[in-house]
């Protein structure tokens, strides 16, 4: 069986390598790599990289995450957003092939505090979550054999990540200031990538059970809670790394104005993915301490 990844240097993607490598041939590509396209901005190389590989599965891991560019970079946000996702699903349909594809809490608008159920409402604060939304829905349009997986606030040990820049000023400041309403799970892209592979087994055994998921950790906390939680797991684990900062104080997120509008609420409800793919998430912090466990030992 061949499986075809793109995005594969990606936070996501450089833990499907591992993740799917067991379940048939794995084909990975970047955007840029040669013999084969993996630019989601080329919409032709992607889709006679389809017909040349003709993949069982094709997993899409690349996106275009830069929030605030995206404001301002609307035709490449839009093309690899959106547009790429819908050639890749144009193909798989083709196919007959299975497509993954991953979004985002920001198809949403952040009103509220409960958790976002995959049946209400999208409307997205900008332009990035908007090119979201349309990658969506043009791969729900076009191939009925997909999974979709929405998640928020993903890490990983490898590249940079929230709890790596919190961990750098807090070695370089006295007092860190932090927006404490905006609320979500940390979900670690191990955590993705696992769970990823567990359900593209059971869809390809009982061709059945695809369709849109939500995908976090288990439980919720603000960004001024999350960088707390580093700061203290780093401290516990590791007391020769010296932290100048004795106060993380918290600020609303209108202290640091920003070109996209941020959701308040990313809180994402997973008991549907739980109940069809027999699951149980594990709570955030499990994911963040062993990943900072990487980082700092």
């Amino acid at each position: 069986m061949k499986i075809l990844l793109f995005g594969k240097n990606g936070q996501v993607g450089w833990e499907l390598q591992r993740g799917l490598a067991p379940l048939g041939e794995l084909i990975a590509l970047d955007r840029h790599s040669t013999e084969l396209c993996g630019d989601l901005s080329n919409l032709k190389g992607l889709a006679a990289t389809v017909q040349k590989v003709r993949p069982y599965v094709i997993v899409n891991a690349a996106a275009y995450t830069a929030v605030d560019k995206a404001e301002s970079e609307l035709e490449l946000a839009r093309t690899v957003n959106a547009l790429a996702p819908g050639v890749l699903a144009q193909e798989a349909a083709r196919l007959g092939a299975l497509l993954i594809h991953y979004s985002t809490d920001y198809v949403f608008d952040g009103s509220g505090s409960r958790p976002w159920l995959e049946t209400d409402t999208p409307a997205p604060l900008n332009f990035y979550g908007q090119t979201k939304l349309e990658g969506e829905q043009l791969i729900q349009a076009a191939c009925p054999q997909h999974l979709i997986f929405r998640t928020s606030w993903v890490y990983a040990a490898r590249g940079g990540n929230f709890a790596k820049t919190m961990l750098r000023l807090a070695q370089e400041r006295e007092c860190l200031t932090v927006i404490d309403d905006q609320f979500g799970a940390p979900t670690g892209a191990d955590l993705l990538a696992d769970v990823t592979a567990h359900a593209v087994r059971q869809v390809l055994q009982r061709f059945a059970h695809t369709g849109l998921y939500h995908l976090v950790a288990d439980g919720e906390t603000s960004w001024h809670g999350y960088a707390k939680h580093v700061l203290a797991e780093v401290a516990r684990v590791n007391k020769a790394i010296k932290i100048l900062a004795k106060e993380v104080s918290p600020v609303l997120t209108d202290a640091f104005p920003t070109p996209a509008k941020r959701p308040h609420n990313s809180r994402l409800d997973t008991r549907k993915l739980q109940s069809v793919f027999g699951l149980s998430l594990p709570p955030w912090q499990q994911g963040v301490d062993r990943m900072l466990s990487e980082v700092v030992a």
